[in-house]
């Protein structure tokens, strides 16, 4: 049974809030009240409508299944009234989690900020019960920025049993907008009122960092605490999002349109498999192997790839090509998941010339007029890179262009 009384909260409600943290919230068992922030009024009023409930569907190997949470409550923060009740959920959750597309999104709006909305909250909590917030964003330091935010809006004290965890998180999911997709797939939309349906994998092995608030317990138990997340966090964007992209780049040059067609393409998979295991596996091996965490050994990051891989080309997760090679420019950044991946194998005296087939795909894919020579692949990427480049710089362009699809 519940335990009465605790409450979790969440901000935003794309996939990775109704069909992770929520939806792992609701299959604890340990929560009785769900409240939920988002600006889409129509959604809001959609899921009221259903009487507090919604769908999801959870791709498996073999099958789709389609799930049901219940007793959600959704509210607009732009509306008076549903902020305040908002405000009040706030001052009372044990566990809350930002689910937002950038921290950007930290401190967009007036009445609609995050940030604004959370201190409101924050303020009016018991000193004496311990709460967190479990920061959803893809970015390493995505909870410190939130702390900083919160801190330059609130009194000192009043974070003292608040922490914001950052966390790492390697479930794949989507959006499914288009009718027949969703008919072929037999998914079950939203609500009945919503005609897009949320389609993620069958996957909860989330890290969090390390709670260091006295007496505070999780109620969502399945995550994993970690006392470094970095390590784990460069394991996620330089080993799952780096070949993940290099796939799909390379895939879609070749006009597949789904990352379950690749599982035809066994070259495109022999250099994803080499890219991971012999570029950014070893690399990260050599650096974090004095962690002692199996996934930082041979045998454990081959674990991991094997399995990511397999995962990434699941059919019933309906993956397209255009959704994942989507935003190549940023994809491209110095810091990011393709060049990202190729320094850090320098770094260890590894030469990433299969990551470097994924960034000259990439790079082939930001244009109608791909660069063909030397220079203008040196153009092109100074372009992106702006100061950012650095003694690399001349290194990783001659890889990406030698690279180059003929």
């Amino acid at each position: 049974m519940p335990r009465r009384g605790k409450t979790f909260f969440g901000v935003g409600f794309g996939p990775i809030q109704s069909a992770l943290f929520l939806y792992e919230a609701y299959c604890s068992g340990n929560f009785d009240r769900y409240v939920i922030a988002e600006v889409d009024a129509t959604l809001v009023r959609a899921v009221r409508e259903a009487g507090g409930r919604y769908a999801i569907n959870i791709a498996h190997p073999d099958r789709i299944e389609q799930v049901v949470v219940e007793g959600v409550r959704l509210g607009d923060p732009a509306e008076h009234a549903d902020r305040e009740e908002l405000v009040a959920a706030i001052a009372a959750a044990d566990e809350l989690a930002t689910a937002l597309p950038s921290v950007r999104f930290y401190d967009l709006g007036d009445a609609t900020s995050v940030v604004q909305l959370l201190a409101d909250g924050i303020r009016q909590r018991d000193p004496a019960g311990p709460g967190i917030i479990y920061a959803a964003e893809n970015h390493n330091h995505a909870a410190e920025i939130l702390t900083e935010r919160l801190q330059e809006r609130l009194p000192a004290a009043a974070l003292d049993r608040v922490q914001v965890l950052n966390t790492v998180i390697g479930k794949m999911s989507g959006v499914i907008t288009d009718a027949d997709t969703i008919r072929r797939l037999g998914l079950a939309p939203l609500t009945p009122a919503t005609p897009r349906a949320v389609l993620v994998e069958r996957f909860n092995h989330i890290l969090v960092s390390r709670i260091t608030l006295p007496g505070c317990q999780r109620g969502i138990e399945v995550f994993v605490e970690k006392d470094d997340l970095l390590p784990f966090e460069e394991a996620k964007l330089y080993g799952h999002n780096a070949i993940h992209a290099l796939i799909g780049y390379l895939a879609r040059l070749r006009g597949v349109t789904t990352m379950a067609e690749v599982a035809g393409q066994p070259d495109i998979l022999a250099v994803a498999r080499a890219a991971f295991l012999d570029e950014s596996g070893a690399a990260l091996v050599r650096k974090y192997q004095q962690l002692g965490d199996p996934l930082f050994t041979a045998d454990g990051y081959r674990a991991y790839a094997e399995d990511l891989i397999e995962r990434m080309i699941n059919p019933n997760l309906n993956d397209l090509i255009s959704r994942v090679t989507r935003d190549a420019r940023r994809k491209l950044g110095y810091d990011d998941r393709l060049f990202g991946t190729m320094r850090l194998a320098l770094s260890q005296g590894i030469e990433p010339r299969h990551m470097a087939t994924g960034a000259a795909a990439a790079l082939s894919c930001l244009s109608d007029t791909p660069p063909r020579t030397r220079q203008e692949v040196d153009a092109a990427l100074r372009e992106i890179w702006a100061e950012q480049a650095d003694d690399m710089a001349e290194h990783l362009i001659t890889l990406t262009w030698q690279a180059l699809p003929s």
